[in-house]
């Protein structure tokens, strides 16, 4: 029998990212790879990532929480879904609220009733946090490049680790390449050998950030919390914008906050589609 079996579901978004919630605290078992797939693939529990609550491994915290990309990958990180694991949380009454992860320990303050702010952490900056295969000594800009030599449609992007791999190209037109088909073959990029976040980011004062993200184990997604920290960040570091930002995804604004401390505070809204639980029954109509 599936861990999943009588545990209750949250189907969320944050700003277009879909998200699916599922609470296994106080149960043995786990999500295998092929059930996260077979769940992604059903219309009603359609996901981005899957946020898998857990029982608490250290003082201090409500859940440890297992990330699991539409391809049934791991992930260390994903803003959008904590947010959403957050809005779960606070059911329980708690404004304050802090979760663990692959990536480490993240707060989540709720600011209003469907508003959250995590805290990221600091970002990765050197070549090995990402990490790259080779070394670079300034992670700002890497020598990786897109189209004809001599003229590349991208080139010199920022890589840093957001707890997961992100690779961030500043453009001035976010349509100057097909992301759809550019980012599969740099996501499995051999500079990246964890596969990475690919994002095209386009500069529109010092406020604010239009983005777009091919994400590692999803494809293309209308927003990627990680993703907007990381082109945040990278703004920064390249002296483009400030610290307090503007993202502007497909699916919605995130606002992005790099604080002196390294800490990267990420703000935005959840939503909830619908709530279930994986009866006995749904397994059967799933395996079938």
């Amino acid at each position: 029998m599936s861990a999943l079996t009588d545990r209750p579901f949250w189907k969320m978004n944050g700003i277009g990212n879909e998200i699916l919630v599922v609470d296994l605290r106080g149960v043995d078992g786990f999500v295998t790879a092929e059930e996260a797939r077979l769940l992604a693939a059903r219309a009603d529990t359609r996901f981005d990532q899957m946020m898998v609550l857990h029982d608490p491994r250290s003082d201090g915290t409500q859940a440890y929480v297992r990330i699991l990309n539409a391809d049934g990958s791991q992930a260390g990180a994903c803003g959008n879904g904590m947010r959403c694991v957050g809005w779960v949380l606070a059911r329980d009454g708690e404004a304050d609220m802090a979760a663990e992860t692959r990536a480490g320990t993240l707060s989540i303050e709720r600011i209003a009733a469907d508003i959250f702010t995590v805290d990221m952490g600091p970002p990765g900056l050197q070549w090995s946090d990402v990490p790259l295969s080779e070394p670079f000594q300034d992670t700002r800009y890497i020598e990786l490049e897109v189209g004809p030599v001599g003229a590349p449609l991208l080139a010199q992007p920022s890589a840093l680790s957001m707890g997961n791999p992100h690779c961030v190209f500043f453009v001035d037109d976010l349509e100057v390449v097909d992301l759809g088909r550019v980012g599969p073959m740099l996501e499995h990029h051999p500079l990246f050998p964890e596969r990475a976040n690919i994002s095209l980011a386009k500069v529109i004062d010092r406020n604010t950030i239009d983005l777009k993200v091919w994400e590692r184990g999803a494809g293309l997604t209308r927003a990627c919390g990680s993703a907007a920290c990381a082109a945040a960040v990278a703004g920064v570091r390249r002296r483009m914008c400030e610290r307090d930002v503007d993202v502007r995804l497909p699916g919605g604004t995130l606002h992005i906050h790099w604080r002196e401390d390294g800490h990267v505070l990420m703000t935005g809204p959840v939503e909830l589609e619908h709530e279930g639980v994986f009866d006995a029954a749904f397994f059967a109509g799933l395996l079938a």
